[in-house]
């Protein structure tokens, strides 16, 4: 199967400590990696108010991992926060098809937008001559 790009946020209870954090972060890179999967990046959001009460909490520490795999990985982890119980929340989102479209729409724009260009840039030759003429 092809190798696709997933992304992986999750929230952490805010009173977990930081050398637990550390310890759950290096078992999930682990895990992703024992699975088959490459961790691209990691970002530590750090500790922000949540939107809403989660679990009767209203901070949480943001995750983010950047993940390549053929996906089994991504069943595998899921199944793991699920019954992880510092993890309060978590999602999982393939991005490799939305940076696909991504860059189909930025090509086309670029290339609408040189087109368009150079059509005035021979509006205005055009238009030059006939002043100096005149």
């Amino acid at each position: 199967m092809a190798n696709r790009t997933y992304e992986v946020m999750y929230i952490v209870d805010p009173e977990t400590p930081a050398e637990k954090l550390t310890k759950l972060n290096e078992a999930v890179g682990s895990l992703i990696e024992k699975e088959g999967g490459t961790v691209v990046r990691m970002d530590d959001g750090g500790r922000r108010t949540l939107a809403y009460p989660i679990k009767k909490k209203t901070e949480g520490f943001y995750i983010l991992f950047e993940i390549e795999g053929s996906g089994q990985e991504i069943a595998e982890l899921e199944r793991r926060m699920r019954v992880n119980d510092m993890i309060i929340r978590y999602i999982t989102v393939r991005v490799d098809e939305d940076r696909k479209k991504a860059e189909r729409i930025k090509t086309k724009r670029e290339t609408r937008t040189s087109l368009r260009a150079k059509s005035r840039e021979n509006a205005e030759e055009a238009a030059a001559p006939e002043e100096a003429t005149a």
